[in-house]
């Protein structure tokens, strides 16, 4: 999981009653701290500057008023140290508004901060449950139970990978998992056994182009020609003709077309070692 930032827009009119959106205005700035970040002060001015930013390349002179932005906080550190600057500095303060949601108060733009380790697993759980520190037993178990009953849901399925990527170690403990977690990675498995299918397709044709070649080379070969009137006969590259028959001279008279084969791929791939 990485750091990203969003913005949302939605109509003036729609209220949102989520206990997470209740602060949303029409354009709202989001900063998203993956589980490893901390969230400092100066995360704070880079968002709020970009606030800033994003406000005035309207058109027209306020086009977008102050009291239409905010800015939302989700990290999973409670950030006591910049808390404390901006109180210090800017007489800004925190009040908690309920488990997990701190609203920031004293300034012109409404901003609030989530933790999302101390959000309700009632009125959050999937949120919550956005991180890559879930415990393999209990939280993986009732994490895939709840998948189970919202199945149907696209928007549960694309959490459901996301969480379940985050996690892939302790998904693998689950051994009796293995169903849903099929189920979940479904587009995935079969996009993987497509291209290997289509890989080992290409493979087979390459490989039976190369010995009917080799099988030609070998005719010549044996009649006596040259590497030059060979490579013009068979319209080749004279490198590859000779390279061919330093192989058939070294095993002579065991001229399989296979074990010829084998023995150029693999000296080609030494050279592209070297």
């Amino acid at each position: 999981m990485n750091t990203e930032g969003e913005k949302i827009q939605y109509e003036k009119k729609v209220k949102i009653r989520k206990n997470i959106g209740r602060i949303f205005r029409q354009h709202n700035i989001i900063e998203y701290k993956s589980p490893e970040d901390h969230l400092n002060i100066d995360d704070f001015y880079k968002v709020y500057g970009y606030t800033c930013i994003y406000k005035t390349e309207v058109e027209k002179v306020n086009q977008i008023p102050a009291e239409e932005l905010t800015i939302t906080f989700v990290c999973y550190h409670y950030p006591r140290q910049m808390l404390r600057n901006l109180q210090n500095e800017r007489n800004i303060n925190v009040k908690n508004i309920e488990n997990g949601i701190y609203y920031l108060y004293g300034d012109a733009i409404p901003i609030q901060l989530i933790i999302v380790p101390e959000l309700s697993i009632e009125n959050n759980y999937w949120l919550n449950k956005l991180r890559n520190n879930l415990k393999s037993g209990g939280e993986i178990k009732l994490f895939m139970e709840q998948y189970e009953k919202n199945r149907d849901s696209k928007l549960f399925q694309a959490l459901a990978d996301t969480v379940m990527r985050a996690n892939w170690k302790e998904v693998e403990e689950e051994g009796n998992m293995s169903d849903v977690i099929k189920e979940i990675f479904a587009d995935q498995f079969h996009k993987c056994e497509a291209e290997a299918r289509a890989q080992g397709e290409a493979e087979g044709r390459a490989e039976g182009a190369a010995a009917k070649m080799i099988e030609q080379i070998m005719k010549k070969y044996k009649k006596g020609c040259s590497v030059a009137e060979t490579a013009d006969m068979l319209e080749e590259n004279p490198s590859v003709i000779e390279q061919i028959y330093d192989i058939l001279r070294q095993n002579a008279p065991d001229y399989d077309v296979q074990k010829i084969y084998q023995l150029l791929l693999k000296k080609n791939t030494q050279d592209s070692l070297t």
